[in-house]
């Protein structure tokens, strides 16, 4: 079983995603398990105060560094620990993978301006950003890191095929999906998936998966063409 640390300021966020679709089914399954702590918990003064203006000045508040210490220590985290900071290194499938394959994961919820940086020095500790964007807190990247690493859990999902033919399983997007009906407002389904071929339809979905990783995602098609010159195939 998979057990995921969340440290927030907002636990209620979670309370809901966590018991809906595929999270909540692997839940029920005993696949994952959950222990989100509220950072406030570990503050020291009636306010329960965790936040406080910049060194060298400035705009905005940083999250202090000890409450994040101290929630870690309670639950006696093992890395990975995750800070989600826009600064951090891009999330991407390799770690979802990395992730489930692992007993334990802690993610951090940054808010406000920033998080002292000496929360991500912590031994252990990655810094992971969803995107080249910026969001109010680490409250939703948190959540999106989670759908894709539990889905990710032998059983969690129908059947293994299922997780098989998503985008960057093998290094490419997915190539297109198409259901009833055959026509609709002009648009029709591609003759080769309606024939029986899976020959044929094999060869399709793969032409379709490189063509869209060429035409949408130029960096992993130069890395999947970098790959197959290393094994000594062609693209």
């Amino acid at each position: 079983m998979l057990r995921i640390n969340v440290v927030t300021l907002f636990p209620e966020l979670f309370a809901e995603p966590l018991r809906t679709s595929i999270v909540g089914r692997a839940v029920e399954k005993g696949l994952v398990t959950f222990r989100v702590v509220n950072l406030r918990d570990y503050a020291h003064d009636r306010h329960r105060t965790v936040d406080d203006s910049p060194f060298g000045g400035g705009a905005g508040m940083v999250l202090k560094p000890e409450p994040f210490y101290e929630a870690l220590d309670a639950l006696a985290a093992e890395p990975p620990v995750v800070l989600l900071a826009a600064r951090g290194r891009p999330f991407g499938h390799d770690d979802a993978v990395r992730y489930s394959v692992g007993d334990e994961l802690t993610l951090l919820c940054g808010h406000y301006k920033d998080v002292d940086a000496r929360v991500a020095e912590r031994p252990g500790t990655e810094e992971m950003a969803l995107g080249n964007t910026v969001f109010s807190g680490g409250e939703f990247p948190a959540l999106c890191v989670i759908d894709a690493v539990v889905r990710l859990l032998p059983g969690a999902l129908g059947d293994h095929e299922s997780a098989a033919g998503d985008s960057f399983y093998d290094g490419l997007l997915s190539p297109p999906s198409y259901t009833r009906p055959r026509v609709y407002r002009g648009l029709v389904v591609p003759e080769v998936l309606l024939g029986g071929d899976h020959a044929a339809i094999a060869a399709w979905r793969r032409e379709q998966a490189e063509r869209v990783t060429r035409e949408r995602r130029p960096d992993l098609w130069s890395q999947h063409e970098a790959e197959q010159r290393s094994d000594g195939t062609e693209t």
